[in-house]
């Protein structure tokens, strides 16, 4: 299968990319590397050192034999270039992680919020427009998040992305039907994801287009089968306020002795996945590409979910650390249940890596030995949700 990756230098696209590749699928990846620069603009780099991206595809070439291409394209501002590869190449998949991925960073200022909806919602719209445009079939495999669900307790576990409601009818009869789970977005970045959920519904009911998204909960881990062939492969490793995830920011923070940052309560549930899983979900979905169309195909990719608090307690008795609670920036509930159906993907096969099989011992050792390139001044967390919540984080602090 030829199988386009849009974002494919980035933190899920790298790994994703090359376990497609080695999968026996013909790859390509089309990304402008805006990634490596927002590193420069934050001042902070990734804790694992990341070579260029011709570096990257040379070393992976040597080792397995199999090459993948690049496109540097700006996917939301380029689109005849877009199109071009499209009609020319025409995938039969296309893996979009191509999004602005951070909810810190979409909200630390107006400006960042701006590009934030420019590249995540042009961007999205214009692969779903050259796709009408090229008359291409390829199922496009998008990268969601569980975020689109809210951070808030539900009295029933979340549904793959529809929830069936009934109401009556003019006539008092009772009329059942799907609709999307209503969303709650929590950011600038999260409610992207949710406008990309209408873009689907529009463009695979009107076009016919096989569309799979794919709502993912927070990815943990650095490290995949294929990037630890070679060190010029490894993975990037984000440990700062604005892209380090929660639990590799722990996982960092256990390596240099620094103290857990906890920021409100720790009540918050979150879904959680490790990266090698986020491969092989991607896989997996790309592999199924039978998709209905007019019909988007909706699956929660998460192994567990677990409150902030109790990961940090977890990491706090494996590895001797502390625990420290600083106020909480983002404007969100202190506390909150979160349970989710993932039944899709484990009917395709999916048996998700769970922390509590001390995988994260590799993260811990990769933080040991790249810890020379922590910035701490970089740690905590700065970017507030509104200028209430910054005057209440300088009152408590």
């Amino acid at each position: 299968m030829k199988v386009l990756v849009l974002g494919g230098d980035g933190f899920c696209g790298w790994p994703s990319a090359l376990s497609l590749s080695h999968a026996g699928h013909e790859v390509a990846i089309l990304d402008n590397l805006v990634r490596r620069r927002m590193d420069e603009e934050l001042g902070v780099q990734s804790l694992t050192p990341i070579a260029s991206l011709p570096e990257r595809l040379d070393c992976w070439e040597d080792k397995t034999g199999r090459r993948i291409v690049h496109h540097d394209i700006d996917l939301a501002h380029d689109y005849p270039a877009l199109l071009e590869v499209f009609q020319s190449w025409r995938p039969d998949a296309i893996v979009h992680f191509a999004e602005q991925r951070s909810a810190p960073y979409s909200m630390k200022d107006s400006a960042h919020k701006r590009y934030t909806v420019d590249n995540n919602v042009n961007g999205t719209h214009n692969v779903l427009a050259g796709l009408v445009e090229a008359k291409l079939d390829a199922h496009l495999v998008h990268l969601g998040t569980t975020g689109v669900y809210g951070y808030e307790s539900s009295p029933i576990d979340i549904p793959e992305g529809y929830l069936t409601v009934s109401y009556p009818d003019r006539l008092g009869a009772t009329v059942t039907r799907d609709i999307l789970y209503p969303t709650k977005p929590g950011s600038v970045y999260h409610m992207t994801k949710s406008i990309d959920q209408l873009l689907f519904q529009f463009y695979a009911q009107y076009d016919n287009l096989r569309i799979t998204d794919l709502h993912q909960g927070i990815v943990w881990g650095t490290q995949t089968d294929e990037t630890r062939l070679d060190e010029r492969l490894i993975n990037r490793f984000d440990y700062d306020g604005d892209f380090g995830t929660v639990l590799n920011r722990f996982l960092m923070q256990a390596a240099i002795g620094y103290p857990l940052t906890v920021h409100g309560t720790g009540g918050q549930t979150r879904a959680f996945i490790h990266v090698q899983d986020t491969a092989t979900c991607v896989r997996l979905a790309v592999e199924s590409g039978g998709t209905v169309h007019g019909q988007v195909r909706i699956m929660n990719q998460l192994a567990q979910t677990l409150r902030v608090i109790d990961l940090a307690r977890l990491i706090e008795r494996e590895l001797g650390a502390t625990v420290e609670f600083l106020p909480n920036p983002r404007d969100e509930s202190a506390e909150n249940d979160l349970d989710m159906v993932n039944d899709n993907l484990r009917n395709l096969g999916f048996d998700p890596i769970l922390l509590e099989e001390g995988l994260f011992e590799e993260s811990v050792g990769i933080a040991a030995r790249y810890a020379d390139r922590c910035d701490r001044s970089k740690i905590r967390a700065t970017s507030y949700w509104n200028e209430e919540r910054r005057a209440a984080v300088e009152a408590e602090s």
